[in-house]
């Protein structure tokens, strides 16, 4: 027979307090991972919805396809440019934290790991900034 243990409550969603930044960052992480994998399912329905099966070879050259249609159509909503903005925030912060721990993993920085957690953090913010002005460019 099974031994039961007491773990406490597992709704006790106040614990967020408490997270140190190794936690947070393995949250991030995750979270920014999944994001990701939605985009990349959401980005394959689009596509394959915006290119039809027949060979369109004048309508290409004349660039009034449907797939031509739908991204200048899509690239035009100022949403979808907001939704770009953050999709590189998610994108570039986790591959830094993905350096970051490739390099906890092979010993380096073992003493600062939240210092690089911030670091990576901050470096996210300063190139999503740096951006903006390229995403919102044609929109305004």
């Amino acid at each position: 027979m099974s031994q039961s243990y007491d773990r406490g409550l597992v709704e006790d969603f106040g614990r967020w307090r408490e997270f140190s930044a190794g936690m947070w960052a393995w949250v991030f992480h995750k979270f920014t991972g999944w994001v990701l994998v939605g985009y990349l399912f959401t980005h394959i329905a689009v596509l394959s919805t915006a290119i039809s099966a027949a060979g369109q070879t004048q309508a290409i050259a004349a660039e009034n396809d449907v797939y031509t249609t739908v991204i200048v159509a899509l690239e035009s909503l100022l949403v979808v440019r907001i939704l770009e903005v953050g999709l590189l925030a998610v994108a570039v912060f986790h591959i830094l934290n993905g350096c970051r721990l490739l390099l906890v993993d092979l010993g380096v920085g073992l003493e600062s790991q939240d210092k690089s957690f911030y670091a990576s953090l901050i470096l996210t913010g300063a190139i999503v900034v740096a951006s903006v002005p390229t995403f919102l460019a044609g929109v305004f």
